[in-house]
């Protein structure tokens, strides 16, 4: 079977009835294959990864495909498992602070707002816990699964489900304000993007392809831009998903598909500003006057953020199931398949660092404050690295 092949039955989920889980990610060993995950390459490593500290957080991201995602607030880190374990934890010392046992399993989160932070679970249970102490002040219910960090903005909880739609929930009470329905196609892949909340408008990616800005106080749409147009005679060749974190710049919004394209948008309109056909799973980051997207074929690329073109490509990570790249001080973070941490140039893409700081890959986006990296992986290792050049 080649790998494509199997990969897609590994993230795709069929939306007639329910999804199919897979707990193993990553797993072909196949010599035969013409997309073998090509061999890790020898360089002179330049840049230290020190590491700071390491703390557990239950499960990690369970059997379930998730990719529960921390977040760094005020010099606290807030980290959740799937079977419903909470952390907080100081991210200078990497001493817990406080720690909750929910009830219920955990798919989505971390979001937070001035106190509070946001979790979803898999049978579409929203909570709202204080961030000071992890004590549930409200749980409210959505139709189906949670898989992305619910965001809030004081007023509204934006919380995307795995069936298509959006929530607007009050956030002192839980209670549904509006709802978004969008098309959802028969097959997708396992996943939604973060809704991002920009003032009274929140910017959400869906499977059909498409990105919306809605109004935040009643769920009416502002504009809709298409990313990706279905191709194709099978229903894998026509996945269009925007499934991965999404990047806003002032009034320029960057996105990313599968099978689509990389686009950055203008906020105002949704007019397209510049757009290059690329294939990605896990989204976009920017730093250093780029925007950085890892492809499905495992080619890292650096796009001018102002259209121009392509500032520069690493492609010896072939295959590799790569992460999002992330901007760490002048450095570009990526993880494999394997569980290997690669460090890159953000001014020309070469390598200058390697790490592996478990056997089991981080599905979740890692992410920086200033020059420590923050890595949560898919076994409940949330690491603190401290980057900087070798001596």
């Amino acid at each position: 079977m080649p790998m494509m092949t199997r990969l897609f039955l590994l993230l795709l989920a069929v939306m007639l009835g329910g999804c199919t889980t897979i707990s193993d990610f990553f797993s072909w060993e196949d010599e035969e294959d013409p997309q073998m995950p090509a061999e890790l390459v020898d360089f002179q490593e330049t840049v230290v990864l020190d590491k700071l500290w390491s703390v557990g957080v239950g499960d990690g991201q369970g059997e379930g495909l998730y990719r529960l995602q921390p977040i760094l607030v005020d010099g606290v880190v807030y980290a959740a498992s799937a079977e419903g374990e909470v952390k907080a934890v100081d991210s200078t010392g990497g001493k817990t602070l406080w720690r909750q046992r929910l009830e219920t399993g955990l798919s989505g989160g971390v979001g937070h707002y001035k106190g509070s932070l946001f979790l979803g679970s898999p049978d579409g249970q929203v909570l709202r816990l204080d961030a000071g102490s992890g004590e549930t002040l409200w749980s409210a219910r959505v139709s189906g699964e949670v898989l992305a960090p619910p965001q809030s903005n004081g007023r509204l909880v934006a919380v995307q489900t795995y069936d298509g739609k959006l929530f607007g929930l009050d956030h002192e009470t839980g209670e549904q304000l509006w709802r978004y329905d969008s098309t959802v196609p028969v097959l997708t892949i396992r996943g939604t993007s973060t809704p991002i909340i920009d003032g009274n408008v929140i910017y959400a990616g869906f499977a059909n392809g498409r990105v919306l800005a809605l109004n935040t106080a009643d769920g009416s749409t502002r504009w809709e831009a298409r990313i990706a147009i279905p191709q194709g005679r099978s229903e894998i060749e026509r996945i269009v998903d925007v499934d991965g974190t999404m990047a806003l710049n002032g009034a320029e919004l960057y996105v990313a598909s599968y099978q689509g394209r990389i686009a950055a948008l203008d906020t105002r309109t949704g007019r397209k500003i510049w757009q290059r056909n690329v294939s990605s799973f896990y989204g976009v980051s920017q730093g250093f006057g780029n925007v950085y997207l890892a492809e499905e074929t495992g080619t890292v690329t650096a796009f001018l953020r102002n259209g121009q073109g392509i500032r520069w490509e690493q492609d010896a990570l072939a295959w590799r199931g790569l992460s999002k790249p992330v901007p760490v001080s002048s450095y570009l973070a990526v993880e494999d398949y394997k569980g290997y941490l690669h460090l890159l140039s953000q001014v020309d893409g070469s390598f200058v660092g390697r790490t592996r700081p478990d056997s089991k890959p981080a599905r979740a986006d890692m992410f920086a404050d200033g020059s420590t990296l923050y890595v949560f992986t898919d076994g409940g290792k949330l690491i603190a690295y401290d980057v900087r050049a070798r001596n």
